[in-house]
């Protein structure tokens, strides 16, 4: 499953323009902001935007009535430590939820896992810092074993202990039944079809639509 991972830097971008523009076409901006931060697999990488899985639940959360614009910020190629230099950037403007997926860069060219969780230490916090602080999710990664299964290990762990220290809501796994399913996949054999975003929006919503509908609870109260 997660063994299509193994190619995924050497078909990405480094060094592009951080861009967190709505996605949703018509949205106004006194909606509360839903910011996906992430990688090629948040960007949608060959892919039109609308095919990415942050613009399929934008879709999700019109169609459950809920009130939320979502800002997809992924950038391809981009390691954790990218991730925590643009985090100051993101959240200049108000975020109701931050959703947070890094990491799988960091594990293929075999980074330090230290490195990985605490520049997740860090994003995570620098939005607890906030007030009013955003709801979090954090989407967790796997990689293959290219490393060794110690690494892999020491990888995929530190998303749920890093989830549970900041109370923020996990995926468990991204590519979930995606991952290694050649119809899913595009050419490369790395990056999602439309139709493997689908279920990785899919994937994402079990977790986000609690999330959402919680916050739109607690602002009804104080409002």
């Amino acid at each position: 499953m997660i063994g299509v991972l193994s190619g995924l830097s050497s078909c990405e971008r480094s060094g592009e323009e951080p861009r967190a523009a709505p996605i949703a076409a018509g949205i106004g901006a006194e909606r509360p902001t839903v910011v996906f931060l992430g990688t090629s697999l948040t960007a949608g990488y060959g892919l039109q935007p609308e095919d990415a899985y942050p613009a399929l639940l934008q879709e999700k959360i019109d169609s459950a009535g809920l009130s939320y614009r979502v800002v997809n910020a992924g950038v391809s190629g981009e390691t954790s430590a990218g991730a925590r230099r643009r985090i100051d950037w993101l959240l200049r403007e108000p975020v109701s939820v931050l959703v947070v997926e890094t990491g799988a860069n960091d594990g293929l060219r075999g980074l330090p896992a230290d490195s990985l969780r605490a520049n997740i230490q860090a994003i995570l916090g620098r939005a607890r810092e906030l007030k009013p602080a955003p709801r979090l999710v954090l989407i967790g990664m796997k990689i293959p074993p290219n490393y060794g299964q110690a690494y892999s290990r020491q990888f995929a762990a530190i998303y749920p202990e890093l989830a549970k220290t900041y109370d923020a809501e996990l995926v468990p796994f991204l590519l979930q039944d995606v991952g290694g399913v050649a119809e899913l996949n595009q050419p490369d054999g790395v990056h999602p079809t439309a139709q493997g975003q689908q279920r990785m929006a899919e994937t994402v919503w079990r977790v986000l639509e609690p999330v959402l509908r919680e916050a739109e609870k607690t602002r009804a109260v104080s409002g």
